[in-house]
């Protein structure tokens, strides 16, 4: 985890141009609504990999709390001016600092790709969740277009490329059935499993604009195209 710390602490001050800027907020907008609807609205949440604060901060707009959690010190910078009546704090979402049942929901987007033991996330994600809690992850889903991505990011690193996720992180990208697996191991009910995200910030325009304008209809009907995988899950009340 070292290495993922230290390339977000040197990228944090370009990270929202990325992200919060023209392209890039349409694309983490996107990702943002999907996650929104599959937590509790106005409660508390801890959102794990925080990052700049973006998801924490439209949790916030939308009337609820909570705590950022995040390895890169640099990022929780960011966080904390984004972020008004929110907590944020470095630590480890394999190791949480916090009581049983402190939530009311956990969200994480973009970042589970790079955690070592998920198994260990999750059952920690389980343990500081509120009965009738819930769950919802989004990350970079494995299918034909990732599997050349960690020779892309091992060249990238060898060309000492600065852009935000280039480097060989040892990321693993997971599948409907091996996402739905950990979820049941770690003890969640009402698991959904979908797929999102067909306009990748990475289009050159025009293609991103027309990808916007069928990204509905790949996700509907042809979701194994769509980028991103969203898994949902919910603690129950007994």
């Amino acid at each position: 985890m070292g290495k993922v710390q230290q390339h977000y602490d040197e990228v944090a001050e370009v990270y929202d141009d990325r992200y919060d800027r023209s392209r890039g907020r349409e694309y983490y907008g996107h990702i943002c609504r999907h996650v929104l609807a599959c937590i509790p609205e106005g409660g508390r949440i801890l959102d794990l990999g925080c990052g700049t604060g973006l998801f924490l901060s439209a949790y916030e707009h939308a009337g609820g709390t909570g705590v950022g959690l995040d390895i890169s010190r640099g990022m929780l910078q960011k966080a904390r001016t984004r972020c008004k009546t929110c907590e944020v704090i470095v630590a480890n979402a394999e190791i949480l600092p916090f009581a049983d049942e402190s939530f009311d929901g956990i969200s994480s987007l973009l970042a589970f790709s790079y955690v070592s033991n998920p198994e260990k996330l999750l059952d920690e994600a389980w343990r500081v969740l509120r009965p009738g809690g819930s769950l919802a992850i989004c990350t970079l889903g494995k299918h034909f277009l990732t599997t050349g991505l960690p020779a892309v990011y091992t060249i990238a690193e060898m060309m000492k490329l600065k852009r935000i996720g280039m480097g060989a992180f040892g990321e693993r990208y997971y599948d409907r059935n091996e996402m739905t697996g950990l979820l049941e191991d770690a003890g969640f009910d009402e698991i959904t499993i979908k797929r999102c995200s067909f306009a990748h910030l990475n289009l050159v325009h025009p293609l991103f604009g027309i990808a916007r304008k069928i990204e509905p209809i790949v996700e509907e009907r042809i979701p194994h195209l769509a980028y991103n995988i969203l898994a949902s899950g919910k603690k129950s009340e007994t």
